[in-house]
């Protein structure tokens, strides 16, 4: 991180238990030599034992990661950093409409069977991830399952709990693969519109469809943390905090960047 990225991160961080004279032994390593750590991991796609000589010990490195995924401090830290992103736009810190997709990807031969599938539209075997964004692109949810899971069996729960996490929520956009029973039960049990973005039949070639291509702009914006072109996480939870450390990348670099001054 730069020092702008700092700045921006450190009030932001959460404090640890000795710090508040809850008990516990300090840690051994600053917190920003290890997330400096696991955004080179995300970032480059290096395996766990192949972290330079630079950073604290690679076991180190990982137990904070596990530490943060299993308390939840992954996703608190991402929240807050959407929340800081989206008052610097000018809007509510919780959104009031999104957009849901999911992105088949391959792979990697550590993936047990019980989270591995087949995506018979996609010709992939790997897993699958269901994402809702913001209408600027920010993460709101995510789930990882396996690549024969239904888009709309993913969303069903991926929704409940983006909704009871964002209570403005009233709107999200979706493309055709989600149509069914599911408008009806967001609409009956979550009191949410679900709208329906599709595409016309006399369309040829590539097209922007609207408010589809903001949560397509996400994808591919993981596309650019190597550790996300291919899963290579043995457990989804893990897969899941990669893509809430990538998303944390992405919003940190746009709080640092230098604003225009208004005449």
């Amino acid at each position: 991180m730069s020092e702008a990225e700092w700045a921006v991160v450190r009030p932001l961080l959460p404090v640890p238990g000795w710090l508040r004279g809850r008990g516990g032994q300090p840690e051994s390593y600053c917190h920003r030599a290890m997330l400096d750590a696991i955004r080179y991991l995300v970032d480059n796609g290096v395996k766990w034992r192949a972290m330079p000589a630079d950073f604290p010990p690679w076991d180190r490195v990982y137990a904070f990661f596990r530490r943060w995924c299993e308390r939840g401090l992954v996703r608190e830290f991402h929240d807050r950093l959407r929340r800081k992103v989206r008052e610097q736009a000018g809007r509510d810190p919780e959104p009031g409409a999104g957009v849901i997709d999911s992105q088949s990807i391959k792979a990697d031969a550590v993936v047990g069977a019980d989270s591995r599938g087949f995506d018979g539209g996609k010709l992939i075997n790997g897993r699958k991830r269901h994402a809702v964004v913001d209408t600027r692109g920010l993460l709101l949810g995510v789930m990882v399952t396996a690549a024969d899971i239904g888009d709309r069996a993913a969303a069903q729960v991926l929704l409940a709990q983006v909704a009871a996490a964002h209570h403005r929520l009233a709107l999200v956009w979706a493309d055709g693969g989600y149509t069914g029973s599911l408008v009806e039960y967001c609409l009956a049990a979550l009191a949410l519109v679900l709208a329906i973005v599709k595409r016309s039949d006399d369309m040829r070639g590539f097209v922007v469809l609207p408010k589809r291509w903001i949560v397509e702009r996400f994808f591919a914006h993981l596309m650019r943390s190597r550790r996300l072109v291919r899963d290579f996480e043995r457990s989804t939870g893990s897969a899941e905090a990669m893509v809430y450390w990538s998303a944390t990348m992405l919003m940190t670099r746009r709080l640092a960047r230098p604003r225009p001054s208004r005449a």
